[in-house]
Parts: C-alpha cells; structure tokens; sequence
C-alpha cells in the first residue's frame, strides 16, 4: 500500500492486487458489503491519518478506480470542517463512493532513463507499442494494444519502472505534449540501445 498526500484535504492511496491478495480480498469485494473490506478502509483512513497528520473525521468522498491488473487507486477527499463549526464525532464515517475501470495500462514516470529500462524489460517479453505523452513535468506511457494474455505480466513490470496513472487517457491526449504517439517502445530501444 503507498499513500500520497495531493491537496490538503485529498489523499491517493495505491492498493496491489497483492495488498488485497494478503487481506483476503478482491475487488469484486467493494461491491458487498463485505466486514473485511470495511476493515481495510478504516486501517487505510488510520494510516493515511497518522502519516500525514490529518484527522479525518465525519463526511469523506471515495473514489475508487479499479486498474486492470495492477490493483486499484482510492482517492480521499475529506470534508473540510471550519474552524467555528463544532463536529460531532460518534466513531462512523459516511462515505460516497465511486468506482472506475480502465482497460488500457497507463503509467507516469519521472525519469527517461527508467523508460530505457523499461522497454529493454518489455521487450524481452515481447511487448511493444505504446503512446508516450509529456505532461505536468512527467513522462506518460499509455499502452492501450497489449494482449489480454500479456496485460498482467506487463503491468507487473510497468509497476516497477513507473506509477500507475488515475489521468483518463482522453485527458492526456488533450492536454499532454505527444512525445511519441506510436511506437513509443520500439523507438526509445532503436535509440537507446
């Protein structure tokens, strides 16, 4: 589990399909009501509290978006409570949530070099293609053709090069500068051999 805080009131928490593998769960699981993935939310709100210092308490928005084979990103967004305004806490959370899918693997990376080392990785396996965009300073591979009998193995090793992006490819091909809109792989290796 890694846990970023974004704004003041807003925290994105990475899950592996690991992660909820050693908890018991899947992410079927969301959709029941389900005691186990009520537990793992309220470690998940314990943690993020004590790691960055937030006390979350009363109303919080959750949306969650499910990755294909990498696992899933919850985004945390707690209420802000006024300084004036006395808060009842009686130990429950109300939570909105939201759940997403993606079937195209999208990743950012903050260095070229691990780019590098990622297509020399996929290649090896023979995973090719791939858009690779630039964007708010990051590096943004979306590999949108990957067969779905190689999707979990390339996501696996996406994971160790990089982080998996919750941007909607969409928004990416509108705001993001295109780096290479094809091809990504297969070029970065002719060059960087």
């Amino acid at each position: 589990m890694r846990l970023e805080r974004l704004t003041a009131n807003k925290i994105k928490i990475f899950l592996t399909s690991d992660d909820l593998f050693e908890r018991g769960l899947s992410k079927e699981d969301i959709w029941k009501d389900s005691s186990k993935w009520n537990q793992l939310f309220h470690d998940m709100l314990e943690e993020a509290s004590e790691e960055f210092d937030v006390d979350i308490q009363g109303s919080v928005a959750v949306e969650i978006f499910s990755l294909q084979a990498q696992g899933m990103i919850l985004i945390i967004t707690v209420d802000e409570v006024k300084d004036d305004e006395e808060l009842l806490y009686d130990g429950y959370i109300e939570m909105q949530v939201r759940v997403e899918g993606c079937e195209d693997l999208l990743y950012e990376f903050s260095e070229f070099e691990d780019l590098i080392g990622l297509a020399k990785r996929l290649s090896i396996i023979e995973i090719y293609g791939g858009s690779l965009f630039w964007m708010h300073n990051r590096y943004y591979l979306l590999m949108d053709n990957v067969e779905a009998g190689k999707k979990e193995q390339a996501a696996c090793i996406l994971s160790e090069f990089g982080i998996p992006s919750i941007l909607s490819p969409y928004v990416l091909a509108e705001y993001g500068k295109p780096v290479m809109k094809h091809f990504a792989l297969e070029t970065i290796l002719h060059f960087f051999k």
